[in-house]
């Protein structure tokens, strides 16, 4: 993921790219700046996957909540905030957060969306010595 942000892939012309930044009471993923915007970033590993659907998370997990909810704070003090979603297998029809297991992290996640959180989400290109972003994928909240 950070090869991806200073390459480029989010801010063309990244100008900080910064990983685990404690921000508050929580520690982020990455926090990222241009010479115009910065943002904080959560990023999130999907392996789970029912007929080419790519779904998170594949089991409760309380501070992926806590995680989301802090993103909606960041944009109150100013920042860009984006959860990203990376999954890793191929091919992918689109991503959807998995209510089955944990219905709170769906709320959230839409939750965000609706305050403008970006919600991204990516398929990779796995290898025994790598992974490296591929293609956006559709994201359906």
């Amino acid at each position: 993921m950070k090869e991806w942000l200073e390459a480029g892939g989010l801010y063309p012309n990244p100008t900080l790219v910064h990983p685990e930044v404690k921000y508050g009471n929580t520690r982020m993923d990455f926090y990222i700046e241009d010479k115009e915007r910065k943002a904080f970033i959560e990023v999130k590993g999907v392996t789970l996957e029912n007929d080419g659907v790519a779904a998170f998370p594949d089991a409760p997990t309380e501070r992926g909540v806590k995680h989301i909810y802090h993103l909606i704070d960041v944009l109150q003090e100013g920042y860009e905030a984006y959860v990203i979603f990376i999954i890793q297998f191929k091919p992918v029809k689109f991503f959807i957060p998995n209510d089955i297991t944990h219905v709170e992290f769906g709320k959230a996640l839409r939750e965000a969306a609706a305050a403008g959180v970006y919600v991204l989400a990516y398929d990779c290109i796995v290898t025994p010595d790598s992974m490296q972003l591929d293609q956006a994928v559709q994201v359906q909240l």
